[in-house]
């Protein structure tokens, strides 16, 4: 017997994404602009003050204007209906987007690094005054986009990995302008010139972990991964203690995007249970909509087990 559940909300909770995906793309649009702008900024300062560390700044800061808009095209794509074709829709678009800026990140502060150690070796005079107030600026900029990207009580950013990712790239470049701008104060007062070396390796730093941390996370949703405590095991073993169901096998626990789970299973009833299948259904899906915020379930119920029982993971083989 099959069933496919749907969250009860799903058609109010449609409108409601609606309109709150218009309302990101929107904060979207607003830091592309001005992250382009930090970026001209930044790199003629830096080629006018002849700073590495304004320089670096500038290349992480275009990063962020390819990698706000690859995000916001993803939101964008977020958007669009299910087809026949694209049965799940566009949802995976985030997650691509995601580990694109990822891993463009891990490139980016590579060259930091290579740039930063020859600098180091040989540190060249900078104009100290150019570099102080292009960085201020900068800074100015950046926060500007992460008050508006934050949106105060609005903490998309902690579910939707898209959004966290094009949220670290501004974070990254806040605390670069910081750098400089401390950079920028040192020079002026003792003449040391290798701060400007140092500092860029510093924000390489910044920006590798960040990036590190959401390539591996973008990773773990494309390979298919059941999310983060929501293995089959503690699954199957919450189901079981349910008073009609006997077995759970061939069990799938996926992530289409950072937000959304989905899960197909075969269950096998209690032959002594007096529930009507769907009375078991209903209770199926609210364990595991409320305990591990699963909403988009296909269930089988079986009340003789299939040739499959006694293998909680299908582990049939691509022939």
């Amino acid at each position: 017997m099959h069933n496919h559940s749907h969250d009860h909300h799903h058609h109010h909770g449609d409108v409601h994404e609606h309109s709150h995906q218009t309302h990101l793309q929107k904060k979207f649009k607003f830091a592309v602009l001005i992250t382009f702008c930090v970026f001209l900024g930044e790199l003629i300062g830096g080629l006018w003050s002849g700073s590495l560390a304004l320089l670096s700044d500038a290349a992480h800061v275009l990063s962020d204007v390819c990698s706000l808009l690859i995000s916001w095209l993803a939101i964008y794509l977020s958007t669009r209906p299910a087809t026949s074709s694209r049965t799940y829709g566009y949802h995976r678009a985030e997650v691509f987007a995601a580990f694109v800026n990822g891993v463009s990140l891990i490139g980016i502060s590579g060259w930091i690094f290579y740039a930063a150690y020859h600098r180091y070796m040989s540190p060249t005079e900078i104009k100290v005054t150019g570099m102080f107030i292009v960085a201020c600026l900068g800074f100015v900029g950046n926060l500007l986009i992460l008050w508006q990207l934050h949106g105060g009580s609005n903490n998309e950013w902690h579910g939707n990995l898209n959004v966290r990712s094009a949220m670290l790239h501004v974070i990254g470049d806040t605390l670069s302008s910081v750098a400089v701008v401390v950079g920028g104060a040192i020079i002026f007062w003792t003449g040391w010139y290798p701060i400007d070396a140092l500092l860029s390796f510093l924000i390489g730093v910044i920006i590798l972990f960040g990036a590190v941390n959401v390539t591996r996370e973008a990773v773990h949703i494309l390979f298919e991964n059941s999310p983060r405590n929501t293995d089959a095991h503690t699954v199957a073993e919450h189901l079981c203690e349910l008073e009609a169901v006997e077995d759970v096998h061939d069990m799938h626990i996926w992530s289409l995007c950072s937000n959304y789970c989905a899960l197909s299973a075969h269950v096998v009833l209690n032959e002594n249970t007096t529930l009507p299948p769907d009375r078991i259904l209903e209770q199926i899906n609210t364990e595991l909509q409320t305990h591990f915020g699963i909403s988009h379930t296909t269930v089988q119920l079986e009340q003789v087990a299939c040739a499959q029982a006694g293998n909680l993971l299908c582990n049939a083989q691509h022939s």
